[in-house]
């Protein structure tokens, strides 16, 4: 009886068995099915934007201003693409790939665009961030489908931008496994292009120094082109282009306007002319009035204006910290003219002087270098000369002073023990006696400088207390108010006038 039991425990147990393990089998395979359907469902789907030709997203060469050395450059890109046989019966290829490196904002994928439009290409554009993900071989397979895509309808442009984000030097370590294999597809995808593929492929970057070498060989990316800030000219280009359809006052000089943006980008600008514009708009005017450029230069570069409460004692030593400024620019610097000082707050600083040069320079002695230096630091010496104490308004002006010093010493070969060599921060061969010696040398500087500020300060004082209670009075004041106050006050330097003026040799005259 008890083993009649058993064998039919045992057949009930294996009909079971044979009746409900493959039902709960299928099952199982429909829950892992739906588990992978739900996480196809999470990946992002990211699909590069396409201009064609003659779009309204297009963009031509007369909207790109400021980059006429780029724009020579890429002129042969265009004319490739638009007649290529004209150079391949020369033996000649188009560059497989462009890379644009620079500032943010300088127009790099402007002209991207424009290359595009201007030879008849098509425009593939996508950031190198959606190619970069945490599910295994999906950025690869993103490259791999935009290429096939720009091949299919050549003549194409594929430009990729923050080229950085996949392009980065490749570390080899297992967490980097999918960038690292997302950049590897990449570099296939550009050695796999035939001479008749008509397929171009740009990049941008700001960290040029970030990406791999591999990368960057000829081959790949045969040209490299720096976009830089624009200089007066090319701003007023760019003013120009971005004032089209703006109705503009007569008393708008847009020339005025470049030459207060040195070192502002195209975006910069633009955002500029858009400022204008609104703050306009908000005066319910039927124009733009240069008022409205200098409240947008003011909000751009300065920042939004504060309305703080400052107590008439820290109003007073703020009124003094810019007359100081103001004061020293008009002494000491040639070429950076001073045009307006104001003790209103804007961004995070509670006053600011204002300097315009008056043409663009590249180089500067060491003589100007500690001129700027006398200037930025007259703030504070004007407090001390007129207060007996100074405040932490000048925090800024004092780290703005060390960097310089630190530069002039450190790699500019300034100082005066050692002119002939440089002493970065990052040569970790250097011995402790030179550090030593650097770190004096960039003490003296700043110290040399902070004397003469409080030399000029005390020399001058009539003029600065004029300035401050200009300030206090109208706190803003213009550069024909500061130059009626500064009255009959002669600058002290001219260092700015004697650069590049030859030095006459004391030759010996032959006897007669």
């Amino acid at each position: 009886m008890t083993s009649w039991m058993v064998a039919s425990v045992g057949s009930e147990i294996q009909n079971f068995a044979l009746t409900w393990l493959p039902v709960m089998f299928f099952g199982l395979m429909v829950v892992v099915v739906l588990l992978l359907w739900r996480t196809v469902k999470l990946m992002p789907r990211v699909r590069p934007t396409e201009i064609t030709p003659g779009s309204s997203s297009s963009v031509t060469w007369s909207q790109v201003a400021g980059l006429d050395e780029a724009k020579a450059e890429l002129q042969e890109v265009v004319d490739f693409l638009r007649d290529p046989k004209r150079f391949e019966r020369l033996g000649a290829r188009v560059p497989k790939g462009i890379l644009f490196h620079g500032p943010p904002g300088t127009g790099k994928t402007l002209a991207a665009k424009a290359v595009a439009n201007e030879s008849g290409a098509r425009f593939y554009a996508q950031s190198a961030s959606a190619f970069v993900e945490m599910f295994a071989g999906l950025g690869a397979a993103r490259i791999r489908k935009l290429f096939e895509e720009a091949r299919k309808n050549a003549p194409s442009i594929v430009f990729i931008d923050e080229l950085d984000a996949v392009g980065r030097t490749r570390s080899g370590h297992s967490f980097n496994r999918e960038q690292d294999q997302t950049l590897n597809q990449l570099l296939v995808e550009l050695d796999g292009f035939g001479p008749r593929d008509q397929v171009v492929v740009m990049g941008a970057s700001n960290r040029l120094q970030d990406l791999d070498p591999a990368l960057l060989r000829p081959g790949r990316f045969d040209r490299q082109v720096l976009i830089q800030p624009p200089d007066m000219k090319g701003r007023r280009a760019i003013l120009g282009v971005h004032t089209v359809g703006k109705p503009l006052a007569d008393d708008v000089d847009l020339d005025s306007v470049a030459r207060q943006t040195a070192g502002l980008t195209g975006a910069d600008l633009a955002n500029i002319c858009n400022e204008a514009a609104i703050a306009a708009g908000r005066k319910d005017h039927n124009s733009i009035a240069q008022a409205d450029f200098d409240h947008a230069m003011d909000r751009v570069i300065a920042g939004l204006q504060q309305r703080r409460v400052i107590s008439e004692k820290e109003k007073r030593i703020l009124a003094y910290h810019e007359a100081g400024h103001a004061l020293a620019s008009h002494l000491m610097t040639g070429t950076s003219t001073v045009q307006k000082a104001t003790i209103i707050a804007r961004g995070s600083a509670l006053g600011y002087t204002l300097n315009l040069p008056e043409e663009e320079r590249y180089l500067h002695t060491k003589e100007e270098l500690v001129d700027w230096m006398v200037v930025t630091l007259a703030g504070r010496a004007a407090e001390q000369v007129v207060f007996g104490r100074v405040t932490n308004g000048a925090a800024n002006d004092l780290e703005k002073v060390t960097d310089l010093a630190r530069s002039m010493v450190f790699e500019y070969g300034m100082g005066d023990s050692a002119v002939s060599r440089t002493m970065r921060a990052d040569n970790y061969a250097l011995s402790e006696e030179t550090k030593r010696m650097r770190d004096q040398e960039q003490a003296r500087l700043t110290d040399h400088a902070y004397t003469e500020a409080l030399r000029i300060m005390n020399k001058h004082r009539p003029a600065l207390d004029r300035v401050a209670n200009a300030l206090l009075e109208k706190e803003t004041l213009s550069r024909d108010d500061l130059l009626l106050l500064f009255g009959d006050v002669e600058p002290e330097s001219r260092a700015s006038e004697t650069v590049g003026v030859i030095r006459a040799l004391n030759a010996e005259q032959p006897a007669g």
